[in-house]
């Protein structure tokens, strides 16, 4: 069975919901603080079950399945037949909306890469030599802002891969009429008579 286009928008769709819910979930389930256990010298923190590094690092790689699903779309050859990408990047639109989707792609790998990272440091190197420690977690509100700009990311690949679907019918279009379309009989036309 060939890949369509309607498969596409809904793989896309669909990587780019999986990647927001595993983001707010990490958000929600991220801890504000670890228990303190001082020791001789020591603090020693305990954050407990904190599954925030797993579901953020899942929010990540569906976030990145997403938009390699959205870049490969877009010059997927559909029903067998291919276009020249300058056919594509002629376009304005489509070259705005394509680097529109890059950029929040990798905003929002930044967002929610970054708390990710940094919530598996303070689980892993839990032992501080400063005893005034308060055991800290991720920054609040990143996991969020990155899983919303996942969404958006999607959504902008969707367009992309709509502008893609509008440059490939016209360009099948221009093609059918230049090689063989149907032949126009200027001369039966009865509105255009000479004087």
């Amino acid at each position: 069975m060939a890949i369509s286009m309607k498969h596409m928008y809904i793989v896309i769709v669909t990587l780019g919901v999986l990647s927001f819910i595993f983001g707010v979930v990490a958000e929600n389930k991220k801890p504000a603080t670890g228990i303190a256990i001082p020791g001789k010298g020591i603090v020693i923190c305990k954050y407990g079950s904190d599954p925030t590094a797993a579901l953020g690092l899942l929010s990540v790689i569906f976030l990145a399945a997403s938009a390699v699903a959205g870049f490969t779309s877009l010059f997927y050859p559909y029903n067998g037949k291919s276009i020249p990408q300058a056919v594509l990047l002629r376009s304005t639109s489509f070259v705005i909306f394509l680097n529109v989707a890059l950029g929040t792609t990798g905003l929002a790998a930044a967002l929610l890469l970054w708390p990710t990272i940094s919530e598996q440091l303070h689980i892993t190197r839990n032992i501080h030599h400063n005893l005034q420690t308060q055991c800290p977690t991720a920054k609040t509100g990143l996991l969020g802002g990155g899983a919303f700009l996942s969404l958006d990311s999607a959504l902008f690949w969707l367009v992309c891969l709509m502008l893609a679907n509008n440059a490939r019918d016209d360009y099948f279009e221009e093609t059918t009429d230049l090689k063989g379309g149907p032949a126009v009989d200027y001369e039966a036309d009865d509105v255009i008579k000479s004087a």
